[in-house]
């Protein structure tokens, strides 16, 4: 995938994931941004090649969700 279409694809993810951790945490949407950019799940989204982006924005919350309460998450083809 060309780093263009890529990053189009997270400008439109991102947020997204972003909004349900604010609403599940009642968090603000900053507080809500930074612990996200922060985490393991949003390093390897931002990375191509890991395919995470493949996911829907409930099933990266649910693995952000996940890496918040125990340190760690599975990739859900894992399971």
């Amino acid at each position: 995938m060309e780093e263009k279409q890529f990053d189009t694809i997270l400008i439109f993810l991102v947020p997204q994931v972003i909004q349900l951790i604010a609403e599940n945490f009642s968090l603000d949407e900053i507080t809500a941004s930074q612990k996200f950019y922060e985490s393991n799940i949003y390093a390897l989204l931002e990375q191509e090649d890991t395919k995470l982006w493949h996911f829907s924005p409930v099933t990266l919350f649910n693995m952000f969700d996940e890496e918040s309460k125990t340190g760690t998450f599975i990739f859900p083809e894992e399971t």
